[in-house]
């Protein structure tokens, strides 16, 4: 039998009117994959964070391996000489410094009291090789993709001798080969007898990879169970606390039919950024919910980007209700315009600022520096998306960054929708967060579209905009190659559009 690794007890953490954490137990073994599952705010981020010492707990205790004297982190480096690492969805590592010196930051091999570059680009060569990643460790760290950032990572923990990997989101910004790779490692580590805390909001791929679930809700453990002995309706059930799956739930595809004879409210003519997105074009009518299909790197974005005027446009045209606006997002704001990024850390969020001031801050913006908002109106403001959007928030002035992520993805939406726009831009509006809480954003688009505003909505799932698009751009090497709808928008025809769809 497999001997634990890690055994947290009776954990409570509270943040000020919040109990993060009532009373959960958690155990990880060795040689062993463990999903923690749960809604955003569920408490998964929390637990992690207690068990490395970035917050610290109130009641509770934890033990490695068969100690029976509990042990406590006092921060993140402690918890690295007791063989626990993390490796976060936004890598922490220096993107200037090369491979080498990321892998041994802060323990550099020395050779007197110089460092031996030459003893550690070989050690690190030598990691990167063991972990399968064919990389030169001499080359700078940001000439790598995302996916190879995070191999660094791991790389990096396993060689401090890490008998606990934890990895948070490691897969939202990662395409499927890339995917099957880090998958193909984990299974080699939990092979070595490594124990990895996988945390993740993608459920096919805990199917794919993992031995054991445990789900938290609302701060409290929900139960463990074994992969095989769980249904996927029953781990949804589990999530959301209710006996059905939420997302099923959600109908119509917003606008069906749209009046194409009336003025679009966007129509994009050979719209290009050189270096960019190629020429392309796209209407957008009154009530439609349009998706943009494609890979990562298709060019998805950089569409939302050039409508929007974030990347100024060198040839073509954009009107907006039939009216040509000079191409700035200021300018785009005025016109009814709104933009949720991919990104909500580097683009979404002010992170030291309050949900309050959060969400006026596009509002005020459109407004002007002579025309700033009294308090009480922006408390009004505040109060009326927080209650709309269901934000779970200890209060309005509790800063953004002690959200979850997807408390914090409805803050950046209701700043949007705080300004009353006639066109939507959600650029990957559900990643890394709850299934309950993407069908509260799928079931927001529809309604929306079914109030008259136009939606543009891009998404890697493809399930998802099947559920809420009307009609689907398709996107290929920063070309947009194609349109379905009605019965041809499907995911046989949208895959082969990526594939190989003629241009139009």
């Amino acid at each position: 039998m497999p001997n634990p690794l890690i055994r947290m007890r009776g954990i409570t953490k509270n943040f000020p009117g919040v109990l993060a954490l009532d009373d959960v137990d958690f155990t990880l073994m060795e040689g062993e994959i463990h999903a923690l599952m749960g809604e955003n705010g569920a408490g998964k981020s929390t637990l992690v964070k207690v068990l490395t010492g970035a917050e610290a707990f109130e009641t509770g205790a934890i033990y490695l391996e068969d100690a029976t004297k509990p042990i406590v982190n006092h921060s993140p480096q402690e918890a690295q000489t007791r063989g626990i690492a993390t490796v976060y969805q936004e890598v922490n590592l220096c993107p200037n410094l090369t491979v080498a010196e990321n892998l041994f930051v802060g323990r550099q091999p020395r050779r007197g009291f110089m460092v031996d570059w030459a003893d550690m680009n070989r050690r690190a060569q030598k990691i990167m090789d063991d972990i399968g990643v064919d990389v030169d460790v001499e080359k700078p760290l940001e000439t790598y993709s995302i996916a190879v950032q995070q191999m660094v990572a791991i790389g990096r923990a396993i060689d401090i001798s890490a008998k606990v990997l934890i990895l948070d989101e490691p897969t939202s910004s990662l395409n499927e080969q890339e995917v099957f790779k880090l998958f193909a490692l984990m299974r080699r580590l939990r092979d070595d007898g490594i124990g990895i805390i996988f945390i993740t909001h993608f459920l096919e791929q805990v199917y794919e990879v993992c031995d054991k679930i445990t789900v938290l809700r609302n701060g409290r453990l929900v139960d463990e169970y074994e992969i095989d002995k769980l249904p996927r309706t029953e781990l949804v059930a589990a999530m959301l606390g209710r006996a059905f799956d939420d997302l099923a739930a959600i109908q119509g595809k917003g606008a069906e039919t749209v009046d194409t004879d009336a003025t679009p409210v966007i129509n994009a003519k050979h719209l290009g950024v050189r270096g960019g997105i190629k020429p392309f074009d796209l209407e957008i009518y009154e009530g439609e919910v349009v998706g943009l299909a494609g890979l990562l790197g298709s060019g998805r974005t950089e569409v939302a980007r050039a409508i929007y005027g974030a990347d100024s446009a060198d040839s073509g045209t954009l009107e907006v209700k039939g009216k040509k606006i000079p191409h700035s997002p200021l300018e785009s704001m005025r016109n009814g315009m709104a933009f949720c990024p991919e990104s909500r850390k580097d683009e979404g969020c002010i992170q030291d600022l309050s949900v309050r001031e959060n969400i006026i801050l596009a509002e005020q913006t459109k407004r002007g520096a002579l025309h700033l908002m009294s308090r009480s109106e922006q408390e009004k403001i505040a109060a009326e998306y927080i209650d709309l959007l269901q934000i779970k928030t200890a209060s309005m002035e509790t800063p953004i960054k002690q959200l979850s992520g997807g408390n914090q993805q409805k803050v950046i939406l209701a700043r949007w929708l705080a300004t009353h726009p006639d066109f939507l831009i959600l650029d990957e509006p559900t990643r890394g967060i709850d299934v309950g809480t993407k069908a509260e954003i799928q079931r927001l688009c529809v309604e929306l579209a079914g109030e008259g505003m136009s939606v543009l909505f891009i998404s890697s799932e493809i399930d998802e905009m099947l559920r809420t698009c009307s009609r689907l751009g398709v996107m290929r090497d920063l070309n947009k190659v194609g349109e379905l709808e009605g019965e041809d928008l499907n995911s046989a025809a949208i895959m082969t559009k990526i594939a190989g769809g003629e241009q139009r």
